[in-house]
């Protein structure tokens, strides 16, 4: 089973249905399943399900409580955001540093990712319930953030953490050596062809050349393509320059 199935997303009085439903959209993009709230305001469900789009499905299975306590009851691990600086938050981590932490308490028990209503976020007596606390980095300038984004920023980093996400691998395999010297001998004679450097310049500029395509991966078929192109504009040369021999450098034919 996945850790992340025994990842709960708590809202504690959230007010606004938009946030919600964004939120549930959250999670739908990160792998997490189990929402609750706790003692919601009169929610705008058509915002909601709007802000949703495709994820409604884990509102409609969402379970509302009427304390934090109950929400967390079976929880070992409950980890509170919070922006506000204190004595006893000074173990305050990002989300990205307490990840690995709750993906591995997740092992044993549900794991709780508790978030505080918009305007004044967990309260003192919700946050004596945590113990972990989640504090987003942020300018002190302006360091409050809108709910919907900082669950995204926390559901994110968990994700990230369990490595479920597998980018997609190169099908084509990193060109050799021998199959690059042959791409770089063809686009050398075709460049010479159109005039664009003099023989004589031709190793200082294929250096340049040479160090635009190391600046990234080469696979067999990009070299292929490079290739082909090189082949197709040489072979075009040749036509033309049967019609028109002066609008090419002499001996390029």
């Amino acid at each position: 089973m996945s850790l992340l199935n025994n990842i709960r997303v708590v809202l504690v009085n959230p007010l606004y249905g938009g946030n919600v439903g964004s939120i549930c959209r959250v999670m739908a993009n990160t792998g997490l399943k189990q929402l609750a709230l706790v003692t919601p305001s009169n929610l705008n469900l058509q915002e909601a399900r709007m802000l949703a789009c495709n994820a409604w499905s884990i509102f409609e299975q969402h379970r509302e409580f009427a304390t934090l306590a109950e929400a967390v009851a079976d929880c070992g691990l409950v980890a509170g955001t919070s922006v506000r600086p204190g004595l006893y938050r000074a173990h305050a981590r990002s989300p990205r540093e307490w990840a690995p932490t709750l993906l591995e308490a997740a092992r044993k028990a549900p794991v709780a990712l508790v978030f505080g209503r918009e305007d004044n976020g967990l309260s003192n007596e919700d946050l004596t319930l945590c113990t972990h606390f989640i504090r987003i980095p942020s300018t002190p300038e302006y360091s409050s953030l809108n709910l919907a984004q900082a669950a995204m920023i926390c559901c994110y980093e968990i994700y990230l953490a369990s490595n479920e996400f597998v980018p997609g691998a190169e099908k084509s395999p990193e060109a050799p050596a021998e199959l690059r010297e042959r791409m770089f001998a063809m686009w050398e004679e075709t460049l010479l062809a159109v005039g664009f450097m003099e023989r004589e310049k031709a190793l200082h500029m294929m250096l340049g050349i040479r160090r635009i395509f190391a600046r990234g991966l080469l696979t067999v078929d990009d070299v292929k393509i490079l290739m082909g192109m090189a082949r197709q504009m040489r072979w075009k040369i040749d036509r033309l320059a049967e019609h028109a021999p002066d609008a090419f450098p002499d001996g390029t034919e």
